[in-house]
């Protein structure tokens, strides 16, 4: 793997010039903070934030795989030889399985993907919209939930211009938000299409049912956090279940500033996976 060292003001600023160098996402390199920013006294002894940003994917492989264990080898015995007397067993030696913090981390991931049930809060967003765009968001929506046999109600907004936000309300909602949101995910990229496809002027939009958008993101980073600190106290890494590329910047977010963690991104989507890291 390669890495540059860039400074800025801030982290923030340094990690922007160093994606820029490298023409990167995000995703795609690890981060750590030589170090931080220090504004000094009225300006006299500053410092700027020193990053170390790696990129490359020839060492990731053995990254991803570090948490399995791996399987203890047999114990090659003589063969036994011809005896009157007969032999006594010896009680099998009890070894630590040396993976077992790994393997308690890997289950601990796997449980805290899934984000906690919570009851639907009404966020209100202003008034409903009844531009040319907002329109055609209906008139697709209900197309497509009436192929799916969904009733919901459609609620669009704008907060700000060119996005739109849309609020499905009603029962089944389960149905359109399906496993850990994939189905949300592809109704809200087909109405972005359909949408920008007619007309003039392209916009954002953003479809969300029972607040999931948020609670989703709530569990990311309590999940995130709680990944890094046993990767802090067992000095090893873990590979995150497959995500999103926006869910895996929020798990990037959430780490930029813990220390002794790295994070970065392995694999092709849609399998494309988040790896948090050790740091000396």
């Amino acid at each position: 793997m390669s890495y540059i060292d860039v400074t800025g003001k801030t982290e923030e600023e340094a990690i922007a010039r160093a994606l820029s160098q490298l023409n990167m996402e995000r995703d795609d390199v690890s981060v750590e903070i030589l170090e931080r920013a220090k504004s000094g006294f009225l300006g006299i002894g500053s410092t700027p934030a020193k990053v170390r940003v790696t990129y490359g994917g020839e060492e990731e492989k053995p990254v991803a795989q570090e948490y399995i264990p791996a399987k203890p080898k047999a114990e090659s015995r003589p063969a036994a030889k011809p005896a009157v007397k007969p032999a006594v067993k010896l009680a099998p030696r009890v070894e630590k399985p040396a993976e077992e913090p790994a393997q308690k981390i890997r289950e601990t991931v796997a449980k805290e993907e899934r984000p906690a049930p919570a009851e639907y809060v009404s966020r209100p967003l202003g008034e409903e919209v009844q531009d040319e765009k907002a329109e055609a968001i209906r008139t697709f929506l209900s197309g497509l939930l009436e192929k799916m046999e969904v009733e919901s109600q459609i609620r669009v907004y704008q907060p700000e211009k060119g996005r739109y936000q849309v609020i499905l309300e009603g029962s089944g909602m389960g149905q359109i938000i399906g496993r850990r949101g994939e189905t949300l995910d592809a109704i809200q990229q087909l109405t972005g299409y359909c949408v920008n496809r007619a007309g003039t002027g392209r916009v954002r939009v953003a479809v969300d049912a029972e607040n999931y958008r948020a609670k989703r993101e709530e569990s990311l980073d309590h999940l995130a956090r709680k990944v890094a600190a046993k990767v802090v106290k067992y000095r090893r890494s873990v590979t995150l279940e497959p995500m999103n590329a926006y869910e895996r910047h929020i798990i990037h977010a959430a780490l930029q500033d813990e220390p002794n963690v790295a994070t970065g991104s392995i694999g092709s989507d849609p399998n494309r996976r988040v790896v948090v890291s050790y740091v000396r």
